[in-house]
């Protein structure tokens, strides 16, 4: 069984990738004074969440944003713990904080009711806005850094070429 955690106001909120474009292994990263949890994720979850929360932070009222820690590259080493599935994020006005729970992917068979009421583990993370705004910018420029898209169909072009849909 995989280990949950809780993080009231962690250090850094980071993600970050392993491998060249193309074969970009995608993370999301904790770190919380000597606590590193390190969780694999996709692509498109690194960009919706980026979108997500600058929507967010575009919705609320106008604040002091603090300062976040300019350092967002990935702590070594890079060990992760389980994949995301799931992502919710709630806004606690009381305390000023977005809160992001991550959720472990799951393959649960359903016909096996042994281990119906089994879930998996999750990690509840209270951001500052300076820290999801950091985020919101450093994961932009993440996923922009990778294979440049094809001008005729979107899908990205690999370094060795690319065998459009539409130029058939």
């Amino acid at each position: 069984m995989s280990t949950s955690y809780e993080l009231p106001r962690p250090d850094v909120f980071t993600a970050g990738t392993v491998g060249p474009p193309g074969r970009r292994v995608f993370y999301l990263q904790v770190r919380d004074d000597d606590l590193t949890v390190t969780l694999r994720c996709e692509k498109q979850q690194v960009a919706a969440l980026a979108e997500y929360f600058g929507g967010l932070l575009e919705d609320l009222e106008p604040a002091p944003f603090g300062v976040a820690s300019s350092d967002l590259t990935l702590a070594e080493p890079i060990e992760e713990i389980w994949t995301v599935g799931a992502i919710g994020v709630a806004y606690d006005e009381p305390s000023d904080r977005i809160i992001v729970v991550l959720e472990e992917i799951t393959e649960l068979d359903e016909d096996d009711e042994d281990h119906a009421d089994e879930a998996g583990a999750s990690v509840r993370v209270h951001l500052s806005r300076a820290q999801v705004a950091a985020f919101v910018q450093h994961s932009r420029e993440l996923v922009a850094s990778g294979r440049p898209p094809c001008r005729f169909c979107g899908l990205p072009i690999d370094p060795d070429g690319h065998a459009c849909p539409r130029m058939n």
